[in-house]
């Protein structure tokens, strides 16, 4: 079976907080900022292939007192990333271990993910990523998991699917897919050792 992961919140750690921490004194003026002016829905057009320079200009017009704050948010990207989920890297090594045909599917900006790319060296496991930021297209539309199994030929009927969105995963599933919503690495090994993808024990 070809399992196919999320990478953010899944595989690589990334929440936006971890910058803003360090610029608002006041947590409740960092979570309106965080939901008004760079906001979920905003941030997701960049993951759509919306450029940085439209994108902090558009949110310097809506917010124009917030000039400093917005361009943070490209300037200062990698801070938001503060590493790896290191038990789901491991039941990633494992998988790649046994043989296991890995594959990724990923709402992320194209360039934000070049650059963090590097810094994380178990992403060459997987034979293939499909980046939405690349390919203007987002999960849980159809297209993104179509083109992922058109570009490698594999059957999407026989793979599985892990986000940590629930909405991600019933996208994967309305096409075909097993569905597995990640909410731990504990989680995601007990579902993959009851689907024969992992043995019952530990691999050392």
């Amino acid at each position: 079976m070809n399992v196919v992961f999320d990478l953010g919140m899944v595989l690589i750690e990334w929440d936006p907080r971890h910058l803003y921490r360090n610029v608002f004194a006041d947590e409740a003026k960092m979570e309106w900022f965080l939901a008004e002016v760079c906001s979920p829905a905003w941030n997701l057009e960049q993951d759509k292939g919306r450029s940085w320079d439209d994108a902090i200009g558009e949110a310097i017009a809506r917010h124009p007192t917030w000039e400093y704050e917005i361009r943070l948010y490209r300037s200062r990207w990698m801070e938001m990333v503060p590493g790896a989920i290191a038990e789901s890297v491991g039941i990633l090594e494992e998988l790649h271990g046994r043989g296991t045909p890995l594959y990724a599917i990923t709402n992320w900006n194209g360039e934000t993910f070049w650059e963090t790319r590097e810094r994380f060296p178990f992403l060459s496991l997987f034979r293939d990523i499909v980046v939405s930021g690349d390919e203007n297209l987002l999960k849980p539309e159809p297209a993104i998991f179509q083109l992922l199994a058109r570009r490698n030929g594999i059957d999407l009927g026989h793979s599985i699917f892990i986000d940590d969105s629930l909405k991600n995963v019933k996208g994967a599933e309305a096409v075909g897919m097993k569905g597995h919503h990640f909410t731990s690495p504990e989680g995601l090994r007990t579902a993959l050792r009851t689907r024969g993808l992992l043995s019952k024990s530990r691999e050392s």
